[in-house]
């Protein structure tokens, strides 16, 4: 008898059960998806008011609580509201007048910790918030910006800047600060500082516009800023700064701009007539740096006195913020890319800043 033919025909069938039991394996592909949660908005309140509080709006259930902070925490935010941002957990609002940085748990916001920016007893007055790695960034009108070390809420350095610094982003790996001049009327500054946030030291100061103010930038390498000029002869103008060789390289001269907000590929421009009681907004390509609409609004929903402007470029809404009029509480139009209504809801005194929230979600398929 021949064992080696044995042996094959006993070892075929585990070969073939083998082959025709192995599961056909498709690899789980995860993808994380990101929702939007829940959009704060910081409600400035009145100069020397002492009334500054936060709106919290959530996309689930399309529920508002018009003063949210106080409801979290049972007291006031302070006097005068400037900024408001979202870094990891936490939920940061700058508190000019009082001069306070609120930190709060952004899932529920409730504080955290009250860090006062005082020189001695002379108040900081900080102004804008930004972040790079784990320090938060705040520009104050004393000429200063803090750095804070965003794990410990303590802060551990200031820089000097230029004069009165009235905003701060982080991008392209540098900290950019537009230095206004604001408390030195009439002689406006027209400066943007440029700091290594590494070294924590200014590098450079570039020359803008008359009286810089906000900043933001797009995916090309360019930085958009509104210099607001002498709110005379110099009118208010959206610039752009290269931000590799650090200088203006174009300016809008057809319109007037107070604020604006970029998602995308498009910035949302806006602008008060204080004289005439008129608000404009509208679109530009910040890849081409042309005008697509000089009316953004296309359903016909009228606007009292535009006061904030944010787009979130997760859900694809734009945010506008109504003071109406400045005689009472706020509301808030959220509006879809094509210029449409969505919904609207009540804020506080003065609503400006919008900060937003953000879910993450993991899908297999």
């Amino acid at each position: 008898m021949n064992f080696k033919w044995i042996s094959a025909l006993l070892i075929l069938p585990f070969l073939m059960v083998s082959c025709t039991d192995e599961p056909d394996v498709t690899p789980v592909v995860q993808d994380t998806i990101v929702h939007s949660s829940a959009v704060y908005i910081m409600n400035e309140g009145l100069f020397n008011g002492n009334n500054a509080g936060i709106t919290r709006f959530t996309f689930s259930d399309s529920a508002s609580v018009a003063d949210f902070f106080m409801q979290q925490n049972g007291r006031g935010l302070g006097d005068t509201g400037s900024d408001l941002a979202v870094y990891g957990s936490k939920l940061y609002a700058v508190v000019n007048v009082s001069s306070q940085l609120e930190v709060m748990d952004a899932a529920t916001g409730i504080s955290l910790k009250q860090i006062p920016m005082f020189d001695g007893n002379s108040p900081r007055q900080p102004r804008k918030i930004a972040f790079y790695g784990n320090k938060a960034f705040v520009c104050c009108f004393d000429g200063t910006v803090a750095v804070v070390d965003t794990t410990t809420l303590a802060i551990t350095s200031y820089i000097n800047a230029g004069l009165n610094p009235d905003a701060i982003l982080s991008a392209g790996g540098k900290i950019w600060v537009s230095n206004s001049g604001g408390l030195n009327f009439p002689a406006y500054n027209n400066t943007v500082s440029v700091i290594d946030p590494v070294s924590l030291s200014q590098e450079k100061e570039i020359t803008v516009g008359t009286n810089p103010f906000t900043m933001a930038a797009d995916a090309y390498g360019d930085i958009y800023l509104i210099s607001r000029g002498n709110y005379g002869d110099e009118k208010s103008r959206l610039q752009v700064i290269d931000m590799a060789s650090q200088t203006v390289k174009h300016t809008f001269t057809d319109f007037e701009a107070i604020n604006f907000s970029i998602a995308g590929d498009s910035a949302y421009v806006y602008n008060y007539d204080w004289m005439t009681g008129e608000n404009t907004l509208r679109v530009i390509d910040v890849k081409t740096e042309a005008i697509i609409s000089n009316q953004f609004i296309t359903d016909g929903t009228a606007l009292q006195t535009v006061y904030g402007i944010s787009a979130d470029p997760v859900s694809g809404l734009i945010f506008i913020s109504d003071a109406m009029g400045f005689t009472g509480n706020g509301k808030v139009y959220a509006f879809t890319k094509t210029g449409r209504l969505r919904y609207t809801f009540d804020a506080g005194l003065n609503p400006s800043v919008f900060a937003f929230l953000y879910s993450k979600e993991i899908s297999s398929h």
